[in-house]
C-alpha cells in the first residue's frame, strides 16, 4: 500500500533521529548478514515501521516505556491489526531487551523470519531468458 507523501517526509526525519535501541538493532541487523534486507523507518500505508523486510513482509518494532502508557497499547494493537490485514507480520521487541541482550533480540527476529520463510508461498518459477 502506498504511503502518503507526508509519511515519507516523516520517515526521513526519523532516520536521522533514531533512538539508541534502534541504532543498535539496525547495526546488528546489517552486521549479522541474516540473508535478509531490512529497511529502517519504512513508510507503509499510514504508518512508519522501525524496520521492514519486504521479502518476508516482516516488520520489527522497538517498544520503549511509552508503549505501555495511556492509549498506546490500543493504538499499537490497532496498528498491528492493520498491518496483519495487509499481510505484514509484526515483531515487537522491548527497548530494554535490545539494550541488555542483543543476541536475544536477534534470536526473536531470526525465529520469526524463519517461520515467515516457511509460511510464505515460494516465488514464481523463472521461465528462463526470453528467446
Amino acid at each position: 500500500m502506498e504511503a502518503p507523501s507526508r509519511t515519507f517526509e516523516q520517515a526521513k526525519k526519523l532516520r536521522k533521529g533514531m533512538s539508541l535501541p534502534e541504532v543498535l538493532l539496525w547495526q546488528a541487523l546489517r552486521r549479522e548478514r541474516l540473508g535478509l534486507k531490512f529497511r529502517r523507518q519504512h513508510p507503509e500505508g499510514p504508518f512508519i515501521l522501525d524496520f521492514y523486510c519486504a521479502k518476508l513482509r516482516l516488520a520489527v518494532e522497538i517498544d520503549g516505556s511509552s508503549h505501555g502508557a495511556g492509549d498506546r497499547p490500543q493504538r499499537d494493537n490497532s496498528r498491528d491489526g492493520w498491518l496483519k490485514h495487509h499481510g505484514i507480520a509484526v515483531v515487537r521487541l522491548q527497548a530494554r531487551t535490545v539494550l541488555r541482550d542483543m543476541n536475544a533480540a536477534l534470536a526473536v527476529v531470526v525465529g520469526v523470519a524463519e517461520e515467515r520463510r516457511r509460511d510464505l508461498p515460494p516465488p514464481p518459477a523463472s521461465r528462463g531468458a526470453p528467446p
